[in-house]
């Protein structure tokens, strides 16, 4: 259980370093990827970029 807490954390992290270079690059701003505004507040839900992400995600494990 403590090992899949350290996983996600590593891996939340890992997202936040690369976030940025994703961005220059395009993801976050796919068609698909939703932003909006609620009184006040903007939301972002990234539809596409996750669909994305997760298939590389699912062809390196399957690699290794």
């Amino acid at each position: 259980m403590i090992r899949w807490v350290l996983v996600v954390f590593l891996v939340l992290l890992l997202i936040q370093g690369v976030t940025p270079w994703l961005n220059k690059l395009g993801f976050g701003r796919l068609p698909g990827d939703l932003r909006f505004k609620i009184f006040g507040k903007e939301f972002f839900i990234p539809i596409t970029t996750t669909l994305i992400l997760s298939m590389v995600c699912a062809l390196i494990a399957r690699v290794l």
